[in-house]
């Protein structure tokens, strides 16, 4: 019976709505939810009401209270991000998106949702990274400047202000790199060669620059060599040539045994070795450090490699 009284209460809530009478709409939604919490609707047309009033934190909620009563309800995801969205809370908004759209994902009301927040989120950090740009040259410190710079540039290519800016760090960093280069020794040339190789995709010419580094330091052990090391091996991985990557990766790992890119490398290399429990065995060390230490990109590219491996593992045992 109380199921039956509980539509009668939405119904009546409806009708409030309709007439934007808001307050006496959650009035019935909240009667609703007391005599059948279990019907999603009765939360998400309430929520639907908090957020006409903008009081987006009872939206928040209710949208919240959808996706808990019940996880395959779509718009529950979309209720809470909308009040996550009026927020400011982005990251929270974007998260229940994912989560929506993992269930449906050709939903048009999450996907211009995700388009409008992404949109704010880069126009948002291409503003931060602009202060930061000119605080940083304002501090004479042109190599962060350009950095900065060049990261919002990626972002916004046509934007006047960043390009405005950078025609001001240019010549700096320009004149301040040429005196870099000219006082550096053989090796350190060798290196820096091998790195502009790299960036051009010259993987194999590369290779030769750091080979040629390497023969030339002395201490293997030092800064220098395990930069050449690192980046030979970011280069043999390129080539596939997975026996080049593990020995380079392992050189490095040989003296810093907590290098996360040097373990992740490996791993992969190991997994295209079919070497897949050595492989595993240097995930879960990444995965130790947490996304704080070694970022969410890494960890979450970790996390997936974990999964894969431990089914393959899995298949090759029973098998």
């Amino acid at each position: 019976m109380s199921k039956a009284q509980a539509q009668t209460k939405k119904n009546e809530g409806n009708n409030f709505f309709k007439l934007k009478k808001y307050h006496e709409a959650i009035e019935k939604y909240t009667e609703a939810i007391s005599l059948d919490p279990s019907d999603v609707t009765f939360y998400s047309n309430r929520s639907a009401c908090y957020a006409a009033l903008n009081k987006w934190q009872e939206a928040f909620d209710d949208g919240r209270q959808c996706v808990i009563t019940d996880k395959s309800f779509v718009k529950g995801y979309f209720r809470a991000a909308l009040a996550a969205q009026n927020q400011n809370n982005l990251d929270v908004a974007i998260d229940f998106i994912k989560r929506g759209l993992g269930i449906e994902s050709s939903n048009a009301d999450l996907k211009k949702m995700q388009r409008e927040i992404e949109e704010i989120q880069r126009t948002t950090k291409v503003e931060a990274l602009a202060a930061q740009g000119q605080s940083q040259l304002d501090s004479k410190d042109v190599y962060g400047a350009y950095k900065t710079v060049e990261s919002a540039l990626r972002l916004d290519p046509n934007n006047s202000r960043l390009n405005s800016l950078m025609d001001r760090i240019r010549p700096q960093y320009e004149r301040a790199e040429k005196q870099r280069v000219s006082s550096l020794d053989n090796k350190e040339k060798l290196k820096e060669e091998g790195d502009s190789l790299f960036k051009q995709a010259k993987f194999e010419e590369a290779i030769k620059s750091y080979t040629k580094a390497l023969n030339a330091i002395t201490d293997k052990s030092s800064e220098l060599a395990l930069k050449c090391y690192s980046n030979r091996a970011a280069c043999y991985k390129q080539l596939s040539n997975f026996d080049g990557t593990i020995e380079d990766s392992t050189s490095v790992l040989e003296h810093k045994p907590d290098d996360a890119k040097a373990l992740m490398r490996r791993a992969q290399a190991y997994e295209a070795c079919e070497r897949y429990k050595s492989a595993l065995q240097d995930v879960r060390q990444v995965l130790a450090y947490g996304p704080d230490v070694i970022g969410k990109s890494t960890y979450d590219l970790a996390n997936g490699m974990q999964h894969r491996l431990n089914r393959v593992i899995a298949q090759l045992r029973n098998g």
